[in-house]
């Protein structure tokens, strides 16, 4: 007569083994965006080298590399109307901390964290985005980070994402 006790054991251990994994995925992935998206000099095979291995889903595309590197073709979700690259990490679960987190992590490593810009009128958040701010790259690029979660909600997936704006013209617009 031990058999619900035990099945309930059992249960309680798969459930926590799988949220174990997913934490453990959810970290490699952000530590993914931190190390990586933020280089201007990662490409479309870097990406894939670096990013791929966390088990995270990417999004990256780079339409005017700052290096001798071929541009890389849009690829997933369309391109974001006014910028020529993204790259984007997503992961099961729903942890807009976490990904905060990871975030910043990114953008002090890049020295970026103090160079907040204003995100230009017209950009458009993607749907779910419950963090969005600029950063100013150089004085006619600036970057606009994202953060959120999207999907199902009984299988939501949180996502961070950054973006590189085309250069500004000499009049100030895009």
């Amino acid at each position: 007569m031990h058999r619900p006790l035990t099945a309930s054991l059992c249960l309680t251990a798969f459930v926590a083994a799988g949220s174990a994994v997913a934490a453990q995925n959810a970290d490699a992935a952000g530590k993914a965006f931190a190390d990586h998206c933020f280089s201007p000099y990662l490409t479309a095979a870097t990406a894939q080298a670096n990013l791929a291995p966390s088990g995270a889903r990417f999004d990256f595309y780079d339409l005017r590399p700052f290096s001798s590197a071929a541009p890389s073709p849009v690829t997933g979700r369309a391109a974001t109307a006014g910028t020529d690259r993204r790259c984007e990490v997503a992961f099961d679960g729903y942890d807009p901390a976490l990904a905060f987190n990871w975030l910043e992590k990114g953008l002090i490593e890049e020295g970026l964290l103090n160079k907040k810009a204003q995100v230009p009128d017209g950009f458009t958040p993607q749907d779910g985005t419950s963090f969005i701010a600029a950063a100013q790259l150089n004085p006619n690029r600036i970057a606009v980070v994202q953060i959120g979660v999207r999907g199902p909600a009984n299988a939501p997936e949180t996502f961070m994402s950054v973006e590189r704006l085309t250069p500004l013209n000499e009049e100030g617009s895009q």
